[in-house]
């Protein structure tokens, strides 16, 4: 089973666009063995979302400096937050998450893991996605809905 998780805040403009990106993906209609999940901004949630997948996916928004609505995808083990001292839970962010879920799960953790991050225009307290933000999530969805439907991974 393959897991898409969508991270971020929706009251903070393009910082919804992982959680807009699963409902997306949802509206759409996901593929066989695809699994969706909103994480929000409780990186602890995330988590313990993770349980069986064998692959997982998750997105959110970023702020590098890159023209809005650049996307971003990374090999989740070179944005992992090993080693998980002196965090709390109000710092308990989808990074420490992966490394959170790496230690709890063991042998059962996904054997692939990907994050897909969306440059920001605006983080600012607001609702909805800009317009480059949110032809960039439309993309991403699609895209993701291509890949992962050619084949059942269920299992």
């Amino acid at each position: 089973m393959t897991l898409v998780i969508g991270c971020g805040n929706l009251l903070r403009s393009d910082d919804g666009v992982g959680p807009l990106l699963v409902r997306k993906i949802w509206d759409l209609g996901p593929p066989p063995g695809v699994r969706l999940a909103d994480g929000g901004t409780a990186g602890m949630d995330v988590a313990f979302q993770i349980g069986d997948a064998r692959e997982l996916i998750l997105v959110d928004a970023c702020k590098t400096g890159a023209a809005p609505g650049t996307v971003f995808e990374i090999p989740g083990e070179e944005v992992e937050t090993p080693p998980l001292t002196a965090v709390n839970l109000h710092d308990f962010r989808w990074d420490h998450a992966i490394a959170f879920g790496r230690w709890l799960l063991k042998d059962r953790f996904p054997e692939k893991v990907t994050v897909v991050l969306i440059e920001a225009e605006t983080l600012e307290p607001g609702v909805g996605l800009s317009p480059a933000v949110e032809t960039a999530m439309e993309r991403v969805a699609a895209d993701l809905i291509r890949r992962l439907g050619g084949e059942n991974r269920e299992g």
